[in-house]
């Protein structure tokens, strides 16, 4: 017996195996069967569950088991998971892949959820070898249940039964799901971060439709919903705690908090940990040239893509204006990694282009020469902040190819990465105005 709602993990061996788009299709194709299933996305990311949400006409939330709690993500899961069959949640890079010796795997999500695992394997190139990658997976770890296997990129039917029979011979107790066949109609457009953000793909719906109706020919559903039900949990485990699931203090009672194409990236369980707390967050769109609501007490830039809209941000006076507003008037400013750019002075763009932000820190940043920074981390305060006194941690991550130009005055915290090392001094603060290109998860 568990305590957590009935989950499907959707894994794979290696990144790029596929399972984004086969656990987009399943979803839709799910819904449309009348299926009550909620999405869920493992570790760190934006953009995933932007088109998971698109697929299944909900939100999706990040489970983490790097950055939170098994107390917190169980929390979460049945929180979300309120009123639905189960909860279906994509896995992150290779099944057994996380921060530091595997930590935060996939396969710890699935450990500490007791959700079985569902494995999404490239067969491109290979047939009866892909049994025995199958079959490695499978036994790797015995904390872990892999409950079935989706072939995806079958080239033909001959291919297909190459490899069903080698996972007969050798696994006859591990159910072949599904053979997906290979098609342009299972493609999504990319860019530097990972996928185009799904409020930018023109015919989104179509895709997923698309991609639905081939799963539906390819994969048993009714076989994947048995795996679900066939999960027993301790009675009713859907929102049975009030516990802030995050951790995370609210900046203020009312939360201003800039949504749009340049600052797309707010995690959905930070802002529902600040509800829960008793703060009202409202929206407004810096490119559309808005100001945040003139009762707030506190604005929350997100991270996102500034770098692409830079010129629109110039030129949004109003924005800009009543943000220098808020800062005299000590609303409390906090800006995450793009949000942390719009806070300087100058962002540079691709094209070598220098654009005015908000002059609100002492930093200007370019994209004019790319470095990838990417990983976990740990922020530690050593002074108190909105979010909590001196001598608190907050977990999160970091991903971006800014490179800062200048950055001077009082940092924001001190970084470091999953593995302790020490990377110093790190973001900004100005009286009322902090950030950095850190993104919080949950405190650590």
């Amino acid at each position: 017996m568990q305590d957590t709602i009935p989950g499907i993990v959707m894994a794979a061996p290696a990144s790029n195996s596929g399972k984004t788009v086969v656990t987009l299709a399943l979803l839709r194709a799910l819904i449309r069967k009348g299926h009550m299933v909620a999405a869920a996305k493992t570790g760190p990311d934006y953009i995933d569950p932007a088109f998971q949400a698109a697929a299944c006409q909900a939100i999706c939330i990040n489970l983490d088991p790097w950055a939170m709690n098994a107390a917190e993500i169980k929390s979460l899961a049945n929180r979300h998971g309120d009123g639905k069959s189960f909860l279906m949640c994509e896995g992150v890079m290779g099944l057994f892949d996380g921060a530091a010796n595997g930590d935060g795997s996939t396969a710890d999500l699935a450990a500490l959820t007791g959700w079985p695992v569902v494995l999404v394997v490239d067969v491109k190139g290979q047939s009866a070898s892909a049994a025995a990658v199958i079959s490695g997976f499978a036994k790797f770890r015995d904390d872990i249940n892999v409950a079935g296997v989706i072939l995806n990129r079958v080239g033909s039917a001959r291919h297909k039964q190459m490899i069903v029979d080698a996972c007969a011979k050798h696994l006859p107790d591990l159910p072949i799901l599904g053979a997906v066949r290979r098609s342009e109609d299972l493609i999504l457009p990319e860019r530097h971060l990972g996928l185009v953000q799904a409020g930018e793909h023109p015919e989104l719906d179509a895709f997923l439709d698309r991609a639905a109706d081939i799963i539906a020919d390819d994969v048993d559903l009714d076989a994947l919903v048995a795996i679900a039900d066939a999960q027993q949990v301790q009675g009713d485990v859907g929102g049975k705690t009030d516990k802030n699931p995050a951790g995370i203090a609210p900046l203020g009672q009312h939360i201003s908090v800039a949504r749009d194409a340049a600052f797309a990236f707010s995690y959905p369980h930070i802002l529902d940990g600040w509800r829960a707390n008793g703060a009202e967050i409202s929206f407004f769109s810096p490119l559309a040239n808005e100001a945040p609501n003139p009762d707030c007490d506190a604005i929350y830039l997100p991270g996102g893509y500034p770098e692409l809209h830079a010129e629109t941000l110039a030129k949004a006076d109003v924005f800009k204006a009543a943000m220098r507003d808020a800062a005299n008037r000590n609303v409390m400013i906090y800006g995450e990694c793009g949000g942390y750019m719009t806070l300087g002075r100058f962002l540079v763009d691709a094209n070598g282009v220098r654009h005015e932000m908000l002059g609100l820190l002492p930093l200007e940043t370019s994209f004019a020469s790319r470095k990838l920074h990417l990983g976990y981390r740990e922020a530690q305060f050593g002074s108190p902040t909105p979010f909590g006194p001196a001598g608190m941690t907050l977990r999160g991550h970091e991903f971006h190819y800014a490179t800062t130009l200048t950055e001077d005055g009082m940092p924001f915290c001190r970084m470091k990465t999953a593995t302790g090392l020490d990377l110093g001094p790190a973001g900004l603060v100005d009286q009322n105005v902090f950030g950095s290109f850190f993104h919080m998860i949950a405190q650590g």
